[in-house]
């Protein structure tokens, strides 16, 4: 894993920098991790929206007051669809959408919109992915790239391992030559709050294979992204 933050995004220009990443785990692993469902939660709705409530209490609010009187409904409906990552498997996103094909060049997806949650703080992180990968006999519905980045983000995250969980999955469900992963974020806990720096951003990425180990594969790769990020 390799993070730059800020104005380092130029780091970006120097591959060398690209740490391999290994997978410890098998594509069946992966493709059965353990989904947190609905009812397995140990927690219940009634009892979620009460903690809300007292946060509300404990900030020297009046949780009874009209515009916040379905706040605590709302904010656990809220958090629910954005960590809604926990009730899905990779197995679920892929739907069979794994096919058979003899080609071996770069397939790349950049600008793969994303929406997080800082694991600390609770609070929104706001990017973009560009994920590649090398075939190596079979391909992935492209679509099914940006889903899995998306269920991923949609869980409390710290973007070191956002990025690298992307890249262990379609190195584990693919077996391609290479997968490479690099995720562009702002933070709102540092722009919000803290020590409150707007324009910063935080780069990770992870090299795997290829990408890797042939440092003009991944300047082809790194070359393809390259742009100055902004939120659109």
């Amino acid at each position: 894993m390799v993070l730059w933050t800020g104005s380092a995004i130029a780091l970006l220009t120097y591959p060398s920098l690209a740490l391999s990443m290994t997978l410890s785990v098998s594509p069946e692993d992966i493709r059965n991790q353990p989904v947190r469902t609905q009812s397995e939660s140990p927690v219940s709705d009634a009892e979620m929206q009460q903690a809300v409530r007292t946060l509300l209490l404990g900030l020297g609010e009046d949780p009874d007051r009209e515009g916040l009187i379905d706040t605590p409904k709302r904010v656990v409906k809220a958090l629910k669809f954005l960590t809604s990552g926990y009730q899905q498997s990779l197995d679920d996103l892929l739907n069979g959408a794994i096919f058979h094909e003899n080609t071996n060049e770069m397939v790349l997806i950049r600008d793969i919109d994303l929406f997080s949650s800082c694991e600390h703080h609770i609070l929104p992180i706001l990017g973009r992915a560009h994920v590649a990968y090398i075939p190596n006999g079979k391909v992935i519905g492209l679509s099914k790239i940006a889903r899995i980045c998306e269920m991923y983000a949609r869980r409390l995250q710290v973007q070191e391992r956002l990025t690298q969980q992307i890249a262990n999955a379609l190195q584990g469900l693919l077996q391609p030559q290479g997968v490479a992963v690099v995720v562009e974020a702002s933070h709102m806990c540092m722009v919000m709050r803290g020590v409150q720096k707007p324009g910063s951003w935080t780069v990770t990425s992870s090299m795997q294979g290829v990408f890797a180990d042939d440092a003009r594969t991944r300047q082809e790769f790194m070359d393809l992204i390259r742009h100055q990020p902004a939120l659109r």
